[in-house]
C-alpha cells in the first residue's frame, strides 16, 4: 500500500469529519452494496477491507445477511466505529495488503480503498486465497480522471487504473459479474474549500509533503488562473467478480 503510515495518519485526523464530507464515498458505498446484493445478499462470512468509519458497513448491515463479519483497517480507531454498527464484528488491524484473515470469506468487499494499493495484481492474487469457491470480490476504486484538477495544478496523483485494466487483472481467476465507471463532480466556493474537503476525507495523504501556507496560496492562485469554477472530479469504478471454481 502506498505511503501506508501517511495514509493512516491523515485518515485518523479526518475521521471525525469524514462522514459529512465523504459525499462521493457514501454514494459509492450504497451503489456497491446494492449491486452486490442484486447478485447475492446472504453470506456465511464477509470480510470488509479498509472499513474506516463504517460507511460501507452500514450498507452491508442494512442490505445483506451474514453469520460472521470481519472488518479491517489501518487504524485501530476504526474498530469503535465498526462495532457500534455490528457489535460482534471481528476487527483485523493492519495494512490490507498484508493481513492474514483467520477464515475464508464468501464475500470480500471494499469501498474507495483499492486505489491506494501500489500493486493491484499482487493484492488480487493474495486475496483469492481467502475466498471460498464461487466467493465474490466486490470493490469500488477510482479511475484515471480522478482529481484531474489537482493533478493539473499540483502534479499530485496516484497510479490510477482504467476499468479495462482492472478487468484484465481479474479475468484470469474471476468471472466479471458487474462493472461500472462514471464521473461525479463536486462544486466548491473556493480552492481553499476544495483543499479542506480533501483534508476532511483523508485524501491529502496523496503526498507525504507537508503543505506550507505558501504552498496553499500558490495552489489557490494557480487554480483560479486556470479554472473559472472550483470543482473536483471523482472517477469511481465499481467492480464485482466471482472467483472461478478451483479444481
Amino acid at each position: 500500500m502506498q505511503n501506508s503510515q501517511s495514509i493512516k495518519k491523515q485518515f485518523e485526523k479526518s475521521m471525525e469529519k469524514y462522514d459529512e464530507n465523504a459525499i462521493v464515498q457514501n454514494d459509492l458505498a450504497q451503489k456497491l452494496v446494492s449491486e452486490t446484493a442484486k447478485i447475492r445478499n446472504d453470506f456465511n462470512t464477509i470480510l470488509e477491507l479498509g472499513a474506516g468509519t463504517g460507511l460501507l458497513t452500514k450498507q452491508i448491515k442494512s442490505q445483506m445477511t451474514f453469520k460472521k463479519f470481519f472488518a479491517n483497517d489501518l487504524t485501530e480507531k476504526s474498530k469503535n466505529y465498526i462495532q457500534k454498527i455490528i457489535p460482534d464484528a471481528n476487527f483485523i488491524l493492519g495494512n490490507a495488503a498484508r493481513i492474514k484473515p483467520p477464515v475464508k470469506a464468501d464475500l470480500i468487499i471494499s469501498n474507495a480503498m483499492f486505489q491506494w494499493f501500489s500493486n493491484l495484481p499482487d493484492v488480487i492474487n493474495y486475496y483469492k486465497k481467502f475466498l471460498n469457491n464461487d466467493g465474490i470480490l466486490a470493490f469500488s476504486t477510482f479511475g484515471k480522471e480522478n482529481f484531474c484538477e489537482l493533478k493539473e495544478i499540483s502534479g499530485l496523483t496516484l497510479k490510477y487504473l482504467s476499468k479495462d485494466e482492472i478487468i484484465k487483472i481479474l479475468e484470469t481467476d474471476f468471472e466479471i459479474l458487474y462493472t461500472n465507471v462514471y464521473t461525479q463532480t463536486l462544486d466548491f466556493e473556493s480552492p481553499l474549500e476544495l483543499l479542506a474537503h480533501m483534508k476532511n476525507t483523508g485524501v491529502n495523504s496523496l503526498s507525504s509533503k507537508i503543505w506550507t501556507v505558501k504552498d496553499v496560496k500558490n495552489f489557490c492562485s494557480k487554480y483560479l488562473e486556470k479554472y473559472e469554477k472550483t470543482t473536483l472530479t471523482y472517477n469511481p469504478i465499481i467492480t464485482i467478480a466471482k472467483l472461478k471454481s478451483q479444481l
